[in-house]
């Protein structure tokens, strides 16, 4: 059954992860970093960050956060691993799982690098739903975007650059989504004036769900 792979998979990947506790320890203490270098750069100099900045760099540390975080999903897999799964679970619970992992992973970094960012750089959010709504649809697509993208790197030799060359350019209309979104949080507005950008947000994460699905089996058996 699809979803009892599904499930077993993310279960083996959320083992691997516990095991290689430098990976994770890695990416918070990039989180908790960048953090710090905006508080050094701002708060502690006694300057307020406009909320249009606010936003920006809060969207930034996430961006970069899930390329380093998700980078690893198909690269650090070995050939003969992956010949294991290919004879044991369908390739599309392969990508899925490797998605709702990651997603759910770059949830729980995206909460944490919230709390600490709105902990030392104040939090001018005023439509808390909102923005975290939309923080969990930038995760999902996020994850879903760049897992496609690293299963499509990890078939070729130079994968790191090409995870970096084939990822940035199809994030960047996400991210303008994320952005508008999360400004309209910060401001207050409305639900109405977010509600077409989030159903566009909706909508590419589906795609981008529907096309891993359909595509992965042919990128798999390559």
């Amino acid at each position: 059954m699809l979803l009892r792979e599904i499930w077993y998979l993310i279960q083996k990947d959320f083992r691997l992860e516990l095991r290689q506790r430098a990976a994770l320890s890695g990416m918070l203490l990039y989180v908790g970093s960048t953090v710090f270098v905006c508080y050094l750069s701002f708060a502690l100099r006694g300057g307020q960050l406009p909320a249009p900045a606010w936003n920006a760099l809060f969207w930034i540390i996430l961006l970069f956060t899930a390329v380093n975080a998700v980078a690893k999903g198909f690269l650090q897999e070995s050939r003969g691993r992956q010949l294991y799964y290919y004879a044991l679970v369908r390739p599309q619970a392969v990508i899925l799982a490797k998605i709702s992992y990651n997603t759910l992973l770059l949830l729980g970094l995206a909460l944490i690098g919230f709390g600490a960012y709105a902990l030392v750089l104040g939090n001018p959010v005023q439509d808390l739903t909102l923005f975290l709504g939309n923080v969990m649809l930038g995760a999902l697509g996020f994850a879903s975007t760049l897992t496609l993208v690293s299963g499509i790197a990890s078939k070729a030799t130079n994968s790191s650059t090409l995870m970096a060359v084939l990822g940035f350019p199809i994030m960047i209309p996400m991210l303008l989504l994320l952005i508008k979104v999360s400004k309209n949080a910060l401001d207050g507005l409305e639900f109405q004036s977010s509600k077409s950008s989030l159903l566009t947000l909706v909508a590419l994460n589906m795609i981008v769900g529907a096309v891993s699905y359909l595509l992965f089996p042919f990128l798999w058996r390559s």
